[in-house]
């Protein structure tokens, strides 16, 4: 059963029924609404960017697509003869996963499952952002670890986000990186949710206090960085 809170869910669902007027709406913590193109998340290789590729050309063994969505990215892994597997805490995106031909989806929160270890824990389109806040990262990390196989890899991106702040002083109560955002589809408004943009320093020290070691796989123009992360162990 779709939850009414489930707007982005929701938004997919139309679009993938084929309706193309689809406006789903993004409040933010610093600024105006802004439009979602809900397209995004239906893209195919073609589509992707120069760091989506890479992350994916680096995914290895049992692979856990972390915040799958649509599952774009786990599709173009299983075409390839991958075994990986999407893992999503949204019905709607769930089932149009499965719709896709995805076989290999899980209905769970990252922040609970614990089924299975993998090799290779992606998360792309600042899948890291899941942690919500600065102070969460540890635990998140911490979590993630929990799900490698020994040998594993974190494949994950992330960007600095100082830019939003040239016009705008930096928030003296939290870290900049920290944003809150609500989607808005329909009328119908979701939950305020947390999501973190970190910096390459600020996540290098992080990881180092909790035995992960972290190499930059590539970076943008844009400040977006993708890393792999794994244990100081090996």
């Amino acid at each position: 059963m779709l939850e009414i809170k489930d707007v982005q869910g929701w938004a997919m669902l139309d679009y993938f029924a084929g309706i193309d007027d689809i406006q789903l709406l993004l409040h933010t913590s610093y600024g105006l609404p802004e439009d979602m193109p809900v397209e995004v998340f239906f893209r195919d290789l073609e589509d992707f960017t120069q760091l989506e590729k890479i992350a994916l050309e680096n995914c290895k063994g049992a692979i856990l697509d972390i915040g799958a969505a649509a599952g774009s990215f786990t599709l173009e892994l299983q075409e390839k003869g991958l075994n990986v597997t999407a893992l999503e805490i949204s019905s709607a995106c769930c089932q149009i996963m499965r719709q896709r031909g995805i076989t290999q989806v899980l209905e769970a929160d990252i922040w609970t499952y614990n089924e299975k270890k993998y090799d290779t824990l992606l998360l792309i389109m600042n899948g890291i952002g899941l942690a919500g806040t600065l102070l969460k990262l540890p635990d998140f990390l911490k979590r993630l670890k929990d799900l490698m196989q020994p040998g594993g890899q974190i494949i994950c991106d992330s960007s600095d986000i100082n830019y939003l702040y040239e016009d705008l002083p930096k928030p003296e109560n939290h870290y900049y990186g920290e944003i809150k955002y609500k989607y808005e589809y329909e009328g119908m408004e979701g939950d305020w949710f947390e999501w973190l943009y970190i910096d390459k320093d600020t996540l290098t020290d992080i990881c180092a206090e909790h035995g992960l070691k972290i190499e930059v796989l590539y970076k943008n123009k844009q400040d977006q960085f993708l890393y792999k992360i794994t244990s100081k162990d090996y």
